[in-house]
């Protein structure tokens, strides 16, 4: 429930700072005084569009509190914990707009983006206005009240998300159907890619291993003569090395007398004629071990050769032809029995029909025990608004193309009959202006009693509707008001003699500026702002006994 309105630097309002109760709130006051300022401002409090030319002339920004009492707002209170913003009990959604026209939202002082002040907005306070008439002859309003009323808006949802699925779903099977051509041809294509690529079943590092070993075997024959002549150095003969260091150990073993600066020369020599031997005794075993295999030569260069005639067919290098196969064959995966194979799509797009046919089922069924209920009870209130052979009807018929639709299974129109024995049709083709503005009234009572929504905005609604039936108008919203929240901008006396609460908004000049004033009257001036409703600027004493009369009758009618 909305509990405080403060306006900052808004049109011609420098500062207003309203209190709001429970029950009905009238605002009233000559035109051009400036009521559309309070509305105006809630639906900026709402996330509603803003402009540069809303900020008061000379003022740097606007500034709009909204704060409500969400107590009895559970799903106000579990989106706020949802999003992190809760604080207590109470919620304030505050709007600054600069005047060169950007504007900040706030939720609780906390930055957000104005989205989330709509989607919280709409929690809280459903405001409706007399342009909302050239909205009630479109298709899709009646289908959004129907839903509303019918509390089907989770599932008409639901249905829609589903029919989004389906339908993108039918997007790429008929893509694909019509490229099938062109996918078979790539299907045979990689097919062929891919045996080949299974055929050589290349391992990671083969390729590097080959080569090595290929060098290896290509190069035997002069391993194997150097390895030969090697050994010959080391010990076969008298000039071997092994001989000339024992040649050179017999000289110095040979002198007179030891020397001792010779000792360690003598080890090394020693050292060196055993490690002699002992290479030439490897490099003989070696050359008794080693085999040259020209077919094995031959079998890694056949591999090699169809390894590298691979990489240069797909023009890529040796190393990326694992990499390839694999890419490949998840390509040929997903044409031939994968996830996008024709069969499969098929078969998923009859799947996701029988979901949205179900949730289609399940709408339509709510859609119609709706339609007769919303029915009923629009002709009720059209009778009370004095067009009592009005008839009201909600059409529902089925798609012309028998397809399913984003909304459902059926198209959704309000038609009227006005007079008995013709037939039912659309609002634009029947209703004047008048009739069409009590419709709306209808529909909105109506829609409005099964809201969950606590607060409820009527901007001029009752335009076009005087005499008696502004009395009943004035009744059915004090009633709304009776089980939460009204606020209704109203120039009918008969309306306005039976709020709640009655706030009277004029405007005055104070050195060349002009200011919007809104205070909240008491009963004596609840009178005399009723008599002037009735007759203007120059109240009689009649007129002023005929607005308390009113006025009495007002209040009285409800205790």
């Amino acid at each position: 429930m909305l509990i405080q309105l403060t306006v900052s630097n808004y049109a011609i309002a420098e500062r207003v700072e309203l209190q709001f109760s429970k029950g009905m709130t009238a605002l009233t006051g000559e035109t051009g005084a400036g009521k559309s300022i309070v509305l105006d401002a809630l639906g900026l409090a709402m996330g509603g569009r803003a402009d540069a030319g809303a900020v008061r002339h000379g003022a740097e920004r606007a500034d709009i509190n909204a704060s409500f009492d969400i107590s009895r707002i559970p799903e106000a209170r579990q989106w706020l914990e949802a999003h992190e913003l809760d604080d207590k009990e109470d919620c304030i959604l505050r709007r600054t707009i600069r005047k060169d026209g950007r504007s900040k939202a706030f939720i609780n002082g906390q930055p957000c983006p104005l989205s989330q002040l709509k989607e919280l907005g709409g929690l809280l306070m459903d405001i409706h206005s007399q342009h909302q008439h050239q909205s009630l002859l479109r298709k899709d309003t009646h289908r959004k009240l129907l839903d509303e009323f019918a509390g089907a808006e989770q599932l008409a949802d639901q249905a829609r998300t589903a029919w989004k699925v389906w339908n993108a779903t039918r997007q790429k099977l008929a893509q694909r159907r019509h490229n099938a051509d062109e996918a078979e041809a790539r299907l045979q294509l990689l097919r062929y890619q891919v045996e080949e690529l299974d055929r050589l079943a290349l391992e990671d590092g083969e390729q590097e291993a080959l080569e090595q070993e290929q060098a290896q075997l290509s190069q035997a024959d002069a391993v194997l003569h150097s390895s030969h002549q090697a050994a010959l150095l080391c010990t076969e003969d008298d000039t071997s090395a092994a001989a000339l260091v024992r040649q050179a150990l017999q000289q110095l073993e040979q002198l007179p007398l030891e020397v001792p600066a010779l000792a360690d020369t003598l080890q090394m020599l020693n050292e060196a004629q055993i490690q002699i031997s002992e290479a030439g005794d490897n490099l003989r075993r070696f050359v008794d071990d080693y085999e040259a295999d020209p077919a094995r030569l031959a079998e890694v260069e056949e591999r090699l050769s169809a390894i590298y005639q691979m990489a240069r067919k797909h023009r890529i290098t040796p190393e990326e032809l694992p990499e390839l196969h694999q890419r490949l064959a998840a390509e040929l995966a997903e044409l031939d029995g994968g996830e996008g194979s024709l069969e499969q799509l098929e078969a998923e797009l009859e799947n996701l029909r029988k979901q949205f046919d179900e949730l289609a089922a399940q709408l339509s069924a709510k859609r119609e025990q709706a339609a007769m209920e919303l029915d009923q009870r629009i002709a009720r209130e059209l009778a009370q608004l004095s067009m009592p052979n009005m008839q009201f009807v909600t059409h529902l018929s089925g798609n012309t193309d028998n397809e399913p639709a984003p909304h459902g299974m059926e198209d959704i129109e309000f038609l009227v009959s006005a007079n008995p024995g013709q037939p039912a049709r659309p609002l634009a083709k029947v209703a004047s202006g008048g009739e069409l503005s009590r419709i709306s009234l209808a529909i909105q009572v109506v829609v409005a009693q099964t809201s969950t929504t606590p607060t409820l905005v009527f901007d001029e609604v009752d335009v076009g509707i005087g005499g008696g039936t502004a009395e009943v108008v004035g009744r059915l919203l004090r009633s709304l008001g009776d089980n939460g929240q009204v606020l209704c901008v109203t120039h009918l006396p008969q309306v306005a003699a039976q709020c709640h609460q009655h706030l009277f908004v004029s405007k005055f000049t104070e050195k060349e500026a002009t200011y919007s004033r809104i205070e909240a009257l008491d009963d004596q001036g609840r009178i005399s702002e009723v008599a002037r409703m009735l007759g203007g600027v120059d109240m009689t004493e009649h007129t002023i006994a005929h607005a308390r009369e009113m006025f009495v009758k007002g209040q009285a009618t409800h205790h």
